[in-house]
């Protein structure tokens, strides 16, 4: 029998820089590293729930692509994408400033960075119809 202890007291995942670009370079010349925090299924859920839509004959239809750049976008704790010189620059919203501040494969390389670490496979298809069911 396990002890109630261990899930009160987890142990804690922090914050992970990632290089997804060398076009980014800091004061140093080397790449500046993105910041970016787990994901909780709470915030997760969320963001399903946001980008699930009900017509009214009861079909429910889900933007994968929206909900995947949100949930990236929402990780991510550096740069600040809510700073007004950013979104001057590359738009407005956490998730148009990042979508525009970056190249395919560098999104792509973030995003599999933030599912890696909220401890999501490379298929969240799973998760997500998962709680779609609940």
């Amino acid at each position: 029998m396990s002890s109630i202890k261990a899930f009160l007291n987890p142990v804690q995942i922090g914050n992970r820089e990632v290089i997804v670009s060398e076009r980014f370079l800091g004061e140093d010349g080397k790449p500046s590293p993105f910041i970016i925090k787990p994901i909780t299924q709470k915030e997760n859920e969320q963001l399903i729930k946001k980008y699930t839509k009900v017509d009214k004959k009861g079909v429910e239809t889900f933007n994968r692509t929206e909900y995947v750049q949100a949930l990236t976008a929402s990780a991510v704790v550096e740069p600040n994408l809510s700073d007004a010189k950013l979104q001057d620059k590359y738009g407005l919203g956490e998730t148009e400033t990042l979508k525009n501040m970056l190249l395919i494969g560098e999104f792509a390389n973030l995003a599999q960075a933030v599912q890696e670490l909220s401890g999501l496979d490379k298929d969240i298809n799973k998760d997500i119809d998962e709680v779609k069911n609940e």
